[in-house]
């Protein structure tokens, strides 16, 4: 009798949660299928989803229009396999996780197209690898 492997829970910390942490949250979703319960929340959420998100996300085939920007408060209580913050150094508190990662990424925010594609890109990466060693 084979085992179901356990679903891995992962959150995704940045500012806003409009940009880096909506995109690597959508990212775990589609790569980590059902082993995966991908979460974004953010430290002072702006309450919406960056329109360059959508649009940059929406090349690749992925939806963030129904997504929406959180605050760390919703996800009170919830225990992590992994929380990964986005470069957004002390304004993102400690979370308990079994694995804690900054990745250090630029806020594409203000970016323009050509960078704000190479920052989606590389969440693209990051997540991939991420999830292949959990």
């Amino acid at each position: 009798m084979s085992e179901t492997p356990m679903t891995k829970r992962v959150l995704f910390v940045c500012i806003e949660n409009a940009n880096r942490s909506q995109m690597a949250e959508a990212f775990a979703h589609h790569l980590g299928g059902t082993a995966v319960q991908a979460f974004s929340a953010g430290s002072r959420p702006s309450g919406r989803i960056n329109p360059k998100a959508q649009r940059f996300m929406a090349e690749l085939g992925y939806d963030l229009s129904t997504q929406r920007s959180k605050s760390l408060d919703e996800l009170a209580g919830l225990s992590f396999d992994a929380v990964i913050t986005m470069g957004c150094g002390d304004a993102c508190p400690w979370l308990p996780a079994q694995r804690r990662e900054d990745w250090a990424l630029r806020d594409p925010r203000d970016l323009d197209d050509d960078d704000y594609r190479a920052v989606r890109d590389d969440i693209g990466t990051r997540v991939r690898a991420l999830l292949d060693s959990l």
